[in-house]
């Protein structure tokens, strides 16, 4: 027995529809999430707390002797960027830049990127901060009073972490909170880069859903997203082909 056109249409689309279906309701829970979610809160930007700016009358050594103190240690190549940024209180120069290094005594040589600190009202060179610091910069910067329940000393970071792609090494002061948040202060530039909490988890879980890195959670244009949103459009359009050769309506 020949069968039609539209049992086979109807086959086609049935399949593409259960191996798309789960897909889909990943991509419209992440969707509502999304729309239905206030930024500020996912970002942690309402757990950091606006500290005092510092003041314009302060006195100030010149970037250039911290930056001949930095040479005097390594060479440097490039200044990546010079700032001046407050760690519990007082003026710091953050310092980054970008140091050749000599590979085997050859003529072949790599670049390191290099970050300082140094007291800008000395001039003098620090080193990285300690456990106890990040712990200061990170309560000063959290928003409620709340106990430190873990801290954690990150040398690296896997492409799944939290943290992925900030500077290392860094410290990640959990607090005892209902958001669950972590601070994660720069051991190497002294300041907080990130504020992760469980909204933002959600968020991210749901994110690497929507764009299917199961890698890396940030690429948008990987291969399996591309695919999957051509079968997606496959399985449309079966369905409006499956409308127009079973409708009543056409046929009259």
């Amino acid at each position: 027995m020949k069968r039609s056109k539209q049992y086979y249409i109807r086959k086609f689309h049935r399949v593409l529809g259960l191996l798309l279906g789960i897909q889909f309701m990943m991509w419209t829970t992440g969707g509502l999430y999304f729309s239905w979610s206030n930024m500020d809160e996912i970002h942690g930007d309402y757990e950091q707390k606006r500290v005092p700016l510092l003041p314009s009358n302060d006195s100030l050594v010149s970037p250039a002797q911290v930056l001949r103190s930095i040479s005097a240690l390594h060479q440097i190549d490039s200044l990546v960027s010079l700032q001046v940024v407050d760690i519990l209180g007082r003026p710091y120069y953050q310092v980054r830049c970008i140091s050749a290094l000599e590979k085997n005594s050859s003529s072949n040589h790599h670049a390191e990127a290099m970050e300082h600190l140094a007291d800008a009202r000395t001039g003098a060179l620090r080193g990285p901060l300690s456990e106890q610091e990040a712990i200061q910069v990170a309560q000063r910067h959290f928003v409620v009073d709340a106990a430190v329940k873990k801290v954690e000393y990150l040398e690296s970071t896997h492409a799944h972490h939290e943290y992925r792609s900030g500077p290392l090494p860094a410290y990640a002061v959990q607090f005892d909170h209902p958001s669950q948040a972590v601070v994660y202060v720069a051991a190497s530039l002294g300041t907080v880069q990130k504020v992760r909490n469980d909204k933002w988890r959600i968020f991210d879980f749901l994110w690497m859903m929507h764009t299917m890195d199961y890698e890396s959670r940030d690429e948008f244009g990987n291969i399996l997203l591309r695919v999957f949103s051509i079968f997606g459009l496959i399985t449309v359009f079966s369905g409006f082909a499956l409308f127009f050769v079973t409708s009543k309506w056409l046929k009259k």
